[in-house]
């Protein structure tokens, strides 16, 4: 009976394994490597989010409890895209989103854009969600449209 109990646990821990699981975590020397090879002019703020300032915009700031509208592409250090909205974009509050987004969108004015690059623990963390594997870099080309 103890054999059936292992090869079921065994069976049972390679198939619960997805091929879109990051085996490791994906590092801070990850999100510079691709800030190299991209020739980003990317700084870093207290928490390890890093950002790019295409364009400052000139309207409101938003807080971490605003309600903005902003037209983005999610993609992965590899390039591959997992979310994009519009060119209109969508509207959401900054207090329900991930952590990178609320602390990234508030760098920019109304009208600004650039790109946000947020380690995984300020983004879905070490645990897969949905079509992100866990412990994945997110990247996002956003665009502040409007700060209610």
């Amino acid at each position: 009976m103890k054999i059936y109990i292992s090869i079921f646990l065994a069976i049972f821990l390679f198939t619960s394994c997805t091929s879109d699981s990051i085996s490791e975590p994906q590092t801070e020397a990850d999100i510079l490597q691709y800030i190299k090879e991209n020739n980003l002019d990317a700084k870093r703020t207290d928490s390890g989010l890093y950002y790019v300032i295409n364009t400052q915009g000139t309207g409101a700031k938003p807080t971490s409890t605003s309600t903005v509208k902003v037209a983005y592409k999610g993609y992965f250090l590899d390039g591959k895209v997992f979310d994009k909205s519009n060119a209109s974009g969508i509207s959401f509050g900054l207090n329900q989103v991930i952590p990178g987004w609320t602390e990234g969108i508030q760098l920019f004015n109304e009208g600004g854009e650039g790109v946000l690059l947020i380690p995984y623990n300020l983004g879905y963390g070490a645990n897969q969600y949905s079509t992100i594997p866990g412990g994945s870099v997110l990247i996002f080309d956003i665009n502040l449209i409007s700060v209610d």
